[in-house]
């Protein structure tokens, strides 16, 4: 049995649809059809999803297979870390889940010298979701999240807190804000929004802007349209940026390192687990915001 189609079997039962298991597993919708087409002949040659308008749903005949089907892929998953941890080379891509402010730290920290450098045969290709990624099918290699996992077999190491305070463009008297979008600022899972939305409410200053990214935070704020709250990371060392308050504590973000175990062993994960704590602790003071 070819793997691939056991993978793309799987990837339509999750996405629900042809299209979303492509974009899962960077395959185009053609493609996904004659495999999935393949991985149902190579049974009773009778369909294994019912086509229903809101999607491809699991049949019975499907069902039955989906637990043989993920212990398959967990098998080779297992087989597919260790085969990567085994190989002797130091070179390659790690791909590292992570979000906004970790993974600009990362990127201008590239070649910041360390006692530990990176070898230059490693690159790093960042990735942002708003869903953690899933290590066990490597869906990235490894992650930096506010919170360790509660379960798995997961290497972790907690590597830093980023401070964060609220900053202003240099000799611009203005108390507008520049605030996160409402359906931000109402949730749970986004402290910043929130903390300023309280703020708004509180001093009754005006929104002069509100954005969703932090990038979006920090041009507006350089640009002179309101104060807002940045990591000390960028804002400290920013020229046209002054801080207006010290670090506040409720906005302090923690990283774990988060990587799979079967994965820790391989050179290129190795050494950037090596290079990201040897930074980390380098930076200390910059990321605390008391450098």
């Amino acid at each position: 049995m070819d793997w691939d189609n056991v993978r793309v079997f799987l990837a339509v039962a999750r996405e629900g649809s042809m299209r979303a298991a492509g974009r899962a597993l960077g395959l185009s919708q053609p493609t996904i059809g004659r495999r999935l087409a393949a991985f149902e002949a190579g049974f009773t040659g009778q369909p294994l999803f019912d086509r229903l308008p809101d999607g491809l749903h699991l049949n019975a005949a499907g069902d039955q297979l989906l637990a043989a089907a993920e212990d398959a892929e967990r098998a080779m998953l297992t087989f597919e870390r260790r085969r990567a941890a085994a190989s002797p080379v130091l070179s390659g891509t790690v791909r590292i889940a992570t979000g906004e402010c970790a993974a600009g730290f990362l990127s201008r920290c590239l070649s910041v010298a360390t006692t530990t450098p990176l070898p230059s045969g490693i690159t790093l290709e960042l990735l942002q979701s708003l869903q953690p990624a899933n290590l066990t099918r490597r869906e990235a290699d490894m992650a930096l999240r506010h919170q360790p996992p509660e379960s798995g077999d997961y290497y972790v190491a907690k590597l830093g807190t980023f401070a964060v305070a609220v900053y202003r463009r240099h000799g611009e008297d203005t108390d507008a804000w520049v605030a996160y979008t409402e359906e931000q600022s109402q949730g749970q899972s986004h402290e910043p929004a929130r903390w300023v939305q309280r703020q708004v409410e509180e001093t009754g200053m005006p929104v002069a802007l509100r954005a969703s990214t932090l990038l979006m935070h920090v041009e507006a704020i350089r640009a002179g349209t309101g104060r807002g709250v940045i990591p000390c990371y960028i804002g400290d060392g920013h020229p046209l940026l002054e801080r207006l308050t010290a670090p506040i504590p409720e906005l302090a973000a923690t990283y774990w390192m988060i990587v799979h175990r079967d994965l820790r062993r391989a050179p290129c994960v190795r050494a950037v687990i090596d290079w990201m704590k040897a930074l980390f602790a380098e930076q200390r003071d910059i990321i605390a915001g008391i450098a």
